[in-house]
């Protein structure tokens, strides 16, 4: 079982501290795929980055 996170004596749920780094990791991927221009071989953008978010959140999930 996943214990919860200390942050200044504020207990903090596990999902919260994952649901923010997936959404860091997003952003450095998402920056990454804008710089490369390979962004523009997904149909609709916004799905695409979402979807993203998701599978990097629920890796995180999974493995940390």
């Amino acid at each position: 079982m996943i214990a919860e996170f200390d942050f200044f004596g504020i207990f903090i749920a596990p999902f919260i501290v994952y649901a923010l780094l997936a959404l860091v990791v997003t952003m450095i991927i998402r920056s990454i795929l804008w710089r490369t221009g390979l962004i523009k071989m997904f149909w609709h953008l916004a799905l695409f980055e979402v979807a993203l978010y998701f599978c990097i959140l629920c890796l995180l999930i999974l493995y940390v």
